[in-house]
């Protein structure tokens, strides 16, 4: 018998194997020989026979009792591998935990524990006191049990909720519950409390938006939905309500992506105090262990709703009934490795494929997806207001063009000018509003897209600035480690005495990073409670949560960091926003730099204003007349896309025509560019030979940032109007052309729907 297997290595083709113990189903993991290797692949079905059938190889093991892609994910993983261009068995390995895809890694061991799982409903007070009649300890443990999505751990019930093994044993005794085995799971989030259950009224929006959703679920409709809702308008609660009728009203499973790690303990909290423990997390902080945990436990149907990052999209959750994607205008949901797919597009086909309701959700949707709304592709919902009636903060514009902000009155000695606005980092309105938040015992969030200390290095005699040798950025200087750091590729030097290029001793930090704002402001208030949130501090695995646990708490003043603190974060003494440099983004060589920047603009304006106390938003920029932050201070999305999509018609940029973005790279530039120049002689050839007039392409150059990791970097761009003839070239790019042997090391890398052109 003959099998088609696919194997995680770069070659874009299957491979055919002998079976000697007859067909093995489609989805099933075996072990066969290849290049002198063992390897992991997947069976994708019957082999074909070629001219070499007697040089085939065997089968060595089947590795599965069961298929460990199940028909949906492997439909899903030909769905990639097409589309973007990528061979198979690298889509498989990604979309499987490390201990089922690496032949070097065998399976964590299975693990059982012993729960008590409630067997018969009981709805009405009436009933609860006839069954249980003066058992008020059996009563309590029933509805502790029903509370936590109707099953806990007995060892939890004991020792944790104080309900002893004969409590327990009496709910099996009236039966209303039993005792059982089932697998058990190394909980990453066992320690984090949950938090209490959301008791709310709908508010007029969100229950127009959510009879349209249960309507689709009840009609297992594939209409995709876009939900446009200003930041504080409940859009996690529309989530929760959809899932209270899916999981529990219909019984099926759901898939919920959030864009960042540090999201994660705060949305699984929310969703753990509705659902209790039929909740599963996966990202990539997880050890091999919990994601194969995870994994497991969503196989099986005892965890029904996953949630977690990118990855998450491939979780074997058995009928799906939603599919959601918080913030899903985050280009965090663009994987940047082979295989390169967008967990936002992947969301919508797998939900159609099962009849789910699919939901992205934000504030400030990507393009694409506000003109597929337009369209007719997505249905658009809006929640055009907070809840409780709260107003959206006021944001106020701090123009720094010509310094004029940071003067001070004349003869005023620097002693008695605050560090922040000697520095030039606060302009002195944002130090007052910080002093009176401080005052009032209120909160303050400041944002800096940017970490470090410095910017970059330079020498004041001859201007020379120090630059990574791998890479054609410049350095960054980090205070706390005494280092010059490259973030692309990470390489960390001293920081010099002397100027290489004229000896000079005159060093200068320039540009500003999250550490010197947190220096600065530290300096300004030192009596203040200060945490600085960025890549640098964030390492550890749960250190996200810990530092927002902390702002939660009421035990920080001063929350500073990057982009990760701008997004769906929920504190009510928040009531100070300060963008401390709203231009860091703007300018850079990328059609989406507006569009990140009125975006991040939005966003963390939205974490002010939460609660009673209101909130007030303060930019500073040096282009308070550009339109991307002028629709940022009137909270306008609708202004913004306007504006922006009339600004990509020319030249054409998504959403109005598809993108490809072709990278050729190798150690020496000449010989990237002549396979660059090549390759795109080569789609010329193809279009004119084949008269495809609906695809064009511009290039090649050089990347904007040309070297990164000593690799020289040239890209060309592929559009079209048509999502089908700009994957046949990409096809025909990834199987026909070879940018050819030599010393260069020449790789090519086909990015469809790119987010980034840096």
């Amino acid at each position: 018998m003959l099998v088609e297997v696919a194997l995680p290595v770069p070659v874009p083709r299957t491979f055919t194997y002998l079976s000697e113990s007859g067909s093995i189903p489609p989805g099933m993991r075996v072990r066969v020989p290849f290049s002198g290797r063992k390897l992991i692949g997947w069976v994708l079905g019957p082999g074909v026979a070629g001219r070499e059938l007697n040089r085939l190889r065997s089968v060595e093991r089947v590795l599965d009792d069961e298929p460990s892609l199940p028909p949906d994910l492997l439909a899903l993983c030909r769905f990639i591998a097409d589309y973007y261009t990528t061979p198979i068995g690298l889509v498989v390995r990604s979309a499987l935990p490390a201990a089922l895809a690496d032949a070097g890694r065998s399976a964590p061991p299975v693990r059982t524990r012993r729960v008590l799982r409630i067997t018969r409903e009981l709805p009405s007070l009436q009933l609860r006191d006839r069954v249980f009649g003066r058992a008020a300890r059996q009563r309590a443990c029933y509805e502790s049990v029903e509370a936590a999505g109707g099953s806990v751990a007995v060892r939890r019930l004991a020792e944790e909720l104080g309900f002893s093994l004969p409590v327990q044993q009496g709910l099996v005794a009236r039966g209303v519950a039993r005792l059982e085995e089932e697998l058990e799971v190394r909980d990453p989030f066992a320690d984090i409390p949950a938090a209490g259950p959301v008791a709310h009224v709908p508010t007029p929006a969100q229950h127009a938006a959510l009879a349209e959703l249960v309507q689709a679920a009840e009609a297992r409709a594939a209409q995709p939905f876009l939900l446009l809702g200003v930041t504080g308008s409940g859009k996690t609660l529309v989530y929760i309500e959809l899932l209270r009728h899916v999981v529990r009203a219909q019984g099926r499973s759901a898939i919920v992506l959030v864009p960042e790690i540090a999201l994660t303990p705060q949305t699984v909290a929310r969703f753990r105090a509705e659902f209790g423990d039929v909740v599963a997390v996966l990202h990539s902080a997880l050890s091999d262990g919990e994601r194969f945990d995870a994994w497991r436990a969503r196989r099986s149907g005892a965890r029904r709703i996953a949630i977690g990052a990118r990855a998450a999209i491939f979780a074997p959750v058995q009928d799906r009934g939603a599919v959601i994607v918080d913030e899903e205008h985050e280009a965090s949901y663009k994987q940047s490795e082979a295989p390169r797919y967008h967990a936002r597009e992947l969301a919508v086909v797998r939900a159609a494929n099962a009849g789910a309701v699919c939901v992205l959700g934000s504030a400030t949707p990507a393009l694409e997806s506000w003109s597929n709304a337009h369209n007719g592709k997505y249905r658009l919902l809006e929640l055009p207001a907070r809840v409780a009636g709260r107003p959206l903060p006021p944001v106020e514009v701090v123009d720094l063009r010509g310094g004029k902000v940071w003067e001070q009155s004349p003869g005023t000695p620097d002693a008695l000018v605050p560090a922040a606005v000697r520095d030039r980092i606060l302009a002195p309105v944002l130090v007052r509003a910080i002093a009176a938040r401080l005052d009032r015992a209120e909160q303050t969030i400041l944002l800096l897209n940017r970490r470090g200390y410095s910017s970059f290095v330079q020498c004041r005699n001859c201007g020379h600035v120090w630059h990574c040798a791998e890479c054609n950025v410049s350095l960054t200087y980090h205070r706390a480690r005494r280092r010059l750091v490259c973030h692309y590729c990470c390489h960390d030097q001293p920081v010099p005495e002397r100027c290489p290029e004229c000896a000079a001793a005159d060093i200068s930090l320039r540009g500003v990073g999250t550490e010197q704002v947190e220096r600065a402001v530290a300096d300004t208030f030192p009596q203040a409670r200060i945490a600085r949130m960025d890549v640098d501090t964030t390492s550890g695995k749960w250190a996200h949560h810990q530092i927002l646990e902390r702002v939660a708490n009421r035990e920080l003043d001063i929350l500073l960091g990057t982009q990760m603190i701008a997004k769906g974060l929920d504190f009510p003494g928040v009531t100070l926003v300060g963008v401390v440099n709203a231009d860091v983004a703007m300018n850079l060589p990328d059609f989406r730099a507006s569009e990140r920047t009125f975006q991040l603009l939005t966003q963390v304006a939205g974490r002010a204003g939460r609660g009673p106390a209101g909130g007030e938003v303060l930019i500073q920029t040096a282009l308070p007349a550009h339109y991307a932050i002028r629709a940022a201070i009137r909270h306008d999305y609708r202004e913004f896309a306007t504006r922006e999509l009339e600004e990509r018609r020319g030249p054409a940029y998504p959403p109005h025509q598809r993108l490809a973005n072709v990278v050729l790279s190798g150690t020496a530039e000449p010989a990237v560019q002549d396979a660059a120049q090549a390759a795109a002689d080569s789609v010329l050839e193809l279009l004119d030979q084949h008269a495809v007039r609906t695809v064009t392409l511009t290039g090649p150059a050089p990347c904007p940032i040309d070297r990164i990791r000593g690799r020289w970097r040239w890209h060309f761009l592929l559009r079209s109007t048509a999502a089908g003839p700009l994957g046949a070239v990409c096809r025909h790019l990834q199987l026909r052309y070879e940018p050819g042997p030599g010393r260069a090391e020449l790789r090519m890398i086909v990015d469809r729907d790119p987010v980034s052109l840096l």
